[in-house]
């Protein structure tokens, strides 16, 4: 049982999403941290003034309803979509460019037909007399 674990550790699929997975929680934490400590300072302020309030989050109407976090939520998603939308559209145009220069590769050249092999064979022979 410990070496059938082993082998489902060590493939190659589980490996790359445990990757993706840690990779992802920190890129969340900086986005977050993007909204937080950036955006909802430097666009959102004259709004929080407004409203009297510091953090986004904070943000309510006066039935209790949080819908500061929903917009945080919001522009948290809208960041990190944008994000991934740029790494998958350049990793695209890499691939792209990658297989526009494997085509644009020449051709080897064609194999010579079996006439063209014993004329050759002949002229080698004529050459060593």
């Amino acid at each position: 049982m410990l070496k059938e674990f082993k082998a489902f550790i060590m493939r190659g699929n589980v490996v790359d999403l445990a990757v993706a997975v840690i990779l992802g929680a920190a890129f969340g934490a900086i986005v977050t941290s993007l909204v937080t400590d950036i955006i909802t300072p430097l666009i959102l302020k004259p709004v929080m003034t407004t409203l009297h309030v510091d953090k986004l989050e904070d943000i309510k109407t006066d039935g209790g309803v949080l819908y500061g976090k929903f917009i945080a939520s919001v522009i948290n998603f809208l960041v990190v979509s944008f994000c991934i939308f740029l790494m998958v559209k350049g990793m695209n145009r890499a691939m792209t460019l990658r297989k526009k220069k494997e085509d644009e590769a020449p051709a080897p050249p064609a194999e010579p037909s079996n006439e063209e092999k014993l004329l050759m064979e002949i002229r080698d022979l004529l050459k060593n007399k």
